[in-house]
C-alpha cells in the first residue's frame, strides 16, 4: 500500500485527473488505469529504448550460448556492467552427425530452438567418462518441440571421452574439448544461462519495435483475462493452438468461458519477462516469464511459457502455452 501511495504522489504531479480519479473512485479504479497503460506500446517503446536487444527482450539471463552447428561453434556471451552482451569466448564443437533439425529419438540430429539448462553432471553423479568431465543437461524436448510433435530425450552440452576414442561428431549432442567444458563451467551459472541452437549464425539486433509491440500484446492479453474479457482474452490464440496437455483451442474455449463467468477478482503479475525470436522460424517468438496469480479459487506461482506468431497485421497469436 506504502508504494502505491508513493506511486500515485508521483503521477499526480504530472495529473491532477489522476488524483482526482483516485479521491472519487478509490485505488482499485486507478489500479485499473495503471493496467490499461501497461498494454500500451509507447510505454514499452520508451521502457526498453535502451535495453540490450541483442538476442531479444531478456531479463533473465545474464549468459547467453549460441550454437551455430554450420561452423560448429558454441559462443558465450555475458551482460557487463552496463548490462550488454558482450561476446567473451568461443568454443569449437561437435554436433549431431545428421544435418538438419532434431524431430524424433535416434535420428543422430542437433535440435534447433531455445533451451534452459536443467542441470549439471559431474563424475561425483557417476557422469560416464565418454561424456568427459562433466556435462550440462538441455531442457530438449521444449514446448514449442513437443507442439510440433518432436520427441527424443538427453541433449547435453559435454565434453570429449577421457577413456574412449570417438567420431568427429555426436548423435545429437554439443560436445567441447575438456579443458573447454571446464572454462565454461567456471563462466556460467546455469539458472541464469541460455541455449539458442541454429543451423547457422543465430540472429542478432532483434527490433526494438517488434518487442515493444509484442510486450504491450502481452499485457493486453493479461488485461482481458484480470478483467474477465472473454472475447478480448480467446482473440490473443490462434485456431491451431494446442495446450502443453494436449487440450485444443475449442476445448481451451470452452474451459476458459467456465472459469470467465465466476468473475473472481484476481492478482495477476509477472516477473522475469524473456521474449526470444525462435530459430528457423518466422515470426515466431517464445516468451518466459514468472507468473504470480491469485484469485478467490485458486492460487498459482510459477514458470509459464508462451510460443507465439505474429499473423500479417503483427497480431501475437499464442500457438502453445504451458
Amino acid at each position: 500500500m506504502k508504494i502505491i501511495f508513493v506511486l500515485l504522489v508521483t503521477l499526480s504531479l504530472y495529473s491532477n485527473d489522476i488524483l482526482t480519479n483516485y479521491r472519487i473512485n478509490g485505488i482499485n479504479d486507478i489500479a485499473k488505469q495503471m493496467d490499461l497503460e501497461l498494454t500500451k506500446k509507447e510505454y514499452w517503446d520508451k521502457y526498453i529504448k535502451d535495453k540490450d536487444t541483442t538476442f531479444g527482450y531478456l531479463e533473465s539471463y545474464p549468459n547467453i550460448l549460441t550454437c551455430n552447428k554450420e561452423n560448429s561453434t558454441l559462443n558465450l556471451y555475458t551482460k557487463d556492467t552496463n548490462s550488454t552482451y558482450e561476446f567473451k569466448k568461443e568454443y569449437s564443437a561437435y554436433t549431431g552427425k545428421i544435418k538438419g533439425d532434431k524431430i524424433k529419438e535416434g535420428d543422430l540430429k542437433t535440435p534447433i530452438g531455445i533451451y534452459q539448462i536443467t542441470k549439471k553432471l559431474s563424475r561425483e553423479n557417476k557422469l560416464d567418462s565418454f561424456y568427459g568431465p562433466l556435462a550440462f543437461v538441455t531442457s530438449y524436448p521444449n514446448t514449442y518441440d513437443k507442439y510440433r510433435g518432436k520427441n527424443g530425450h538427453g541433449i547435453w552440452i559435454h565434453g570429449l571421452p577421457t577413456e574412449q576414442e570417438r567420431d568427429e561428431f555426436t548423435k545429437g549432442c554439443i560436445a567441447i574439448n575438456n579443458s573447454n567444458i571446464e572454462c565454461l563451467d567456471k563462466r556460467i551459472d546455469i539458472d541464469g544461462t541460455l541455449l539458442i541452437i541454429n543451423s547457422n549464425e543465430v540472429h542478432k539486433g532483434v527490433s526494438k519495435e517488434t518487442l515493444a509491440s509484442i510486450l504491450s500484446q502481452l499485457y493486453a492479453w493479461r488485461y482481458s483475462w484480470l478483467f474477465d474479457d472473454i472475447k478480448g482474452y480467446l482473440n490473443f490464440y490462434s485456431n491451431d493452438f494446442i495446450r502443453f496437455d494436449g487440450m485444443n483451442f475449442y476445448g481451451f474455449k470452452k474451459y476458459k468461458t467456465r472459469v470467465f463467468k465466476k468473475v473472481e477478482k484476481k492478482t495477476i503479475i509477472f516477473n522475469n519477462i524473456n521474449v526470444l525470436p525462435y530459430p528457423n522460424s518466422e515470426n515466431v517468438y517464445q516468451i518466459t516469464f514468472k507468473e504470480f496469480y491469485k484469485s478467490d479459487t485458486f492460487e498459482f506461482t510459477g514458470d509459464k511459457t508462451l510460443v507465439i506468431k505474429l499473423d500479417e497485421t503483427n497480431s501475437m497469436k499464442i500457438l502453445t502455452e504451458k
